[in-house]
């Protein structure tokens, strides 16, 4: 065997090495994946806060890092934590008064049905709705069965308190020294890739982009909207007016769907009832207001070079829920956003011939 040919054999098996290493590194995070995942989100967030902190204080990089780690804490966590323990028991009561039959949603559906108008029955028949009595109990058993399913799950909430607050704790804990030692790891892993330089800032430039503009952009938006909806439910007296909100807000991160999938509902039901200018208000203040929160702030917040398209942002939040849960809302358009940017990498390649090349 020549030396070239033992080299190749200990290459490749150290590769393998590497290979294996790092995959049992990731299954040793893995149960603490979202609190990585959300101290690297929060770390990427408030880097301009601790840069402009160290440049002031470039001697005490510690205390730089503990006063934006202050600063995560008072604007995002505290609220987050007022927020959930307030969701929860919102959602007890409202399922209470379901348990209860406080709230019948199918009494809800036949008073609707029997308020409308004589014409708008007939187009229903036409169009083959005709059994509404059908119609009324697969309605109500949806309805029923989806927010039992969403007070239960934030339920959980509080039983899985522990567990929170251990995540808490790594999330903070990696935040701290991502802001501390951010720029040392960051050359580190980018001596690490084995990819040429333009290829690591692209794709680099790229993921941190996405990650901003996801959640200073579609999560900002979100929480806005889903803060006027549920305003607009509370002095209207409709009943879970919090909840209602936080829907609305999950919802406004959908780009083809949005609250409207919540709020327009709740208008028609309150107009067939017969309280007109509540589903008026409602109608108004979601077309007008909600519908333009995300076409104002967005730009001022992100600005329009850095948009994914928006059906590719509904697939893959869609997608990245389905397999990642709520940390899917980051990681489906993260994946859209480096999946597009390495094909743009590739194609640029391709042209100047670097593929394939020695």
């Amino acid at each position: 065997m020549t030396d070239r040919q033992s080299y190749r054999i200990e290459d490749g098996f150290f590769l393998t090495l590497v290979a294996l290493v790092s995959i049992a590194f990731a299954a040793v995070l893995e149960p603490f994946f979202a609190a990585v995942l959300w101290g690297v989100i929060v770390a990427i967030l408030f880097w301009p806060v601790n840069q402009r902190l160290i440049k002031a204080m470039p001697t005490h990089r510690n205390s730089a890092a503990l006063i934006t780690l202050a600063a995560i804490i008072a604007i995002v966590i505290v609220p987050s934590i007022f927020l959930a323990v307030a969701l929860v028991q919102e959602a007890a009561h409202f399922y209470g008064m379901i348990q209860s039959g406080q709230i019948n949603f199918e009494r809800m559906f036949t008073q609707m049905v029997s308020a409308m108008p004589d014409w708008a029955h007939s187009i229903l028949r036409r169009f083959g709705f005709n059994n509404f009595d059908a119609a009324r109990i697969t309605v109500t058993r949806g309805l029923t069965s989806s927010i039992r399913s969403l007070a239960g799950q934030a339920l959980l909430i509080g039983q899985g308190a522990f567990s929170f607050v251990i995540a808490l704790g790594v999330m903070l804990y990696l935040a701290f020294f991502l802001l501390r030692d951010g720029d040392r790891l960051s050359k580190r892993f980018a001596e690490a890739a084995p990819l040429r330089p333009h290829q690591r800032e692209a794709l680099l430039r790229q993921f941190v982009i996405v990650i901003r503009a996801t959640v200073k952009g579609s999560v900002v938006v979100a929480i806005v909207q889903g803060f006027i909806g549920g305003v607009v439910f509370w002095l209207l007296d409709i009943p879970g007016a919090l909840l209602w909100g936080v829907l609305m807000g999950i919802f406004s991160l959908l780009p083809a769907v949005g609250a409207a999938i919540v709020w327009a509902p709740v208008a028609l039901y309150l107009m067939a009832t017969g309280a007109v200018w509540q589903g008026a208000v409602v109608i108004g203040c979601g077309a007008l207001i909600i519908g333009s929160v995300d076409n104002l702030l967005r730009p001022i917040l992100v600005g329009r070079e850095t948009r994914i398209p928006d059906y590719v942002v509904l697939i893959t939040t869609l997608g990245g829920i389905e397999l990642f849960g709520f940390n899917g809302i980051v990681i489906g358009p993260v994946i859209a956003a480096l999946f597009i940017a390495t094909w743009d990498i590739f194609t640029q390649m391709r042209r100047v011939g670097e593929v394939g090349s020695g």
